[in-house]
């Protein structure tokens, strides 16, 4: 990945209630990690929203590896 997470995920309590979002736009984390779980492939969801990237979903998923990484950390 080009960039790292943090300069593309980033939390506004203004847009979408503070929830992580990609590059202030109102696509969540969780929005983009759901459309995967779902079984859309990262083309399919490139194609339906054009001002993603690459780096965006992969943004997505290091954000949520991080989040699990830490969460585990925490509760051992």
């Amino acid at each position: 990945m080009e960039k790292a997470y943090q300069s593309i995920i980033t939390i506004n309590p203004n847009i979408r209630s503070g929830k992580p979002i990609i590059r202030g736009l109102r696509y969540t984390v969780y929005d983009i990690l759901s459309y995967l779980a779902a079984g859309m492939t990262v083309a399919e969801i490139l194609e339906d929203f054009p001002d993603l990237t690459v780096d965006d979903i992969r943004a997505c998923l290091s954000f949520a590896a991080e989040r699990e990484r830490t969460v585990m950390i925490v509760s051992a």
